[in-house]
């Protein structure tokens, strides 16, 4: 008999929708709440989902409004839902887990330091997290977007050959608008962010400037602040060569932390 051939295509589709675990052992009542970055879908955190998954933790990583679509479905987004559908990951994890944790890479790093200002949780994980822009231009985003509806991609920033995170073709300006308002607003509340904090960094990163990693420095409330370098991996580094050690040591600091509150 002849075996289906497997189809890339579905298999793409489904790796972009959300995942979710319940958790299991002495960890499954420990959550973390995991968020994808701007343009992209949870492709790009499916690995490290799956790994903490595997170790036991619960997890939630939700589809964020406006992505897993079309850029010009992303264009008419505001940042207030992409903000809304992390934190409900996040409140469905603490109305079922003892200790929540929150992880983002680049945007969803953004979230992720919003939701913890906003909420206790026991930790944040960040990789390549973005609150500033490397092009200039994104400061008049807000009056090119009625000009300009669309740039070049700035997803696939992959340092490993034959990798793609799948994320849109083009940007929308408008959706670059909504991001710097994001981006504003969690600045201001960085001070309230008082909980253990691990940040992986590339040396090498095309997409978010060193000035991004300067600002959280700056203005954490945390006094416990890691910055792990990351020497083989440009910005998508979840999907890059330096994927396990994010995934094993991410593992690691919410096993020591998630009895911190």
């Amino acid at each position: 008999m002849t075996q289906p051939q497997p189809n890339p295509q579905a298999q793409s589709m489904a790796l972009s929708q959300s995942f979710r675990s319940e958790g299991h052992g002495e960890l499954g009542r420990v959550g973390v709440a995991v968020c994808h970055g701007f343009t992209g879908s949870p492709v790009s955190m499916r690995g490290w989902s799956e790994y903490l998954a595997e170790a036991g933790f619960a997890v939630n990583m939700p589809l964020l409004a406006g992505h897993g679509s079309s850029w010009q479905q992303l264009s008419k987004t505001p940042w207030q839902n992409w903000y809304r559908d992390f934190e409900a990951a996040y409140l469905e994890l603490s109305a079922r887990c003892d200790t929540v944790f929150v992880a983002g890479m680049s945007m969803g790093g953004a979230l992720a330091l919003r939701v913890a200002a906003l909420h206790p949780v026991a930790g944040v994980a960040l990789v390549n997290p973005g609150l500033t822009f490397s092009d200039k231009r994104a400061k008049y985003s807000g009056l090119l977007k009625y000009v300009l509806k669309s740039v070049p991609a700035i997803g696939d920033d992959i340092k490993a050959p034959g990798i793609s995170e799948g994320a849109y073709t083009r940007t929308p300006v408008a959706a670059v608008h909504q991001l710097a308002r994001l981006f504003a607003d969690t600045t201001t509340l960085l001070p309230q962010v008082s909980a253990p904090t691990l940040i992986f960094r590339s040396t090498e990163d095309h997409v978010v400037p060193e000035s991004s990693i300067d600002v959280i420095k700056a203005g954490l409330g945390s006094t416990d602040v890691q910055v792990v370098p990351l020497e083989n991996s440009y910005h998508v580094a979840t999907m890059d060569n330096d994927a396990p050690t994010i995934f094993s040591q991410s593992a690691d600091f919410f096993r020591r932390h998630h009895d911190a509150i």
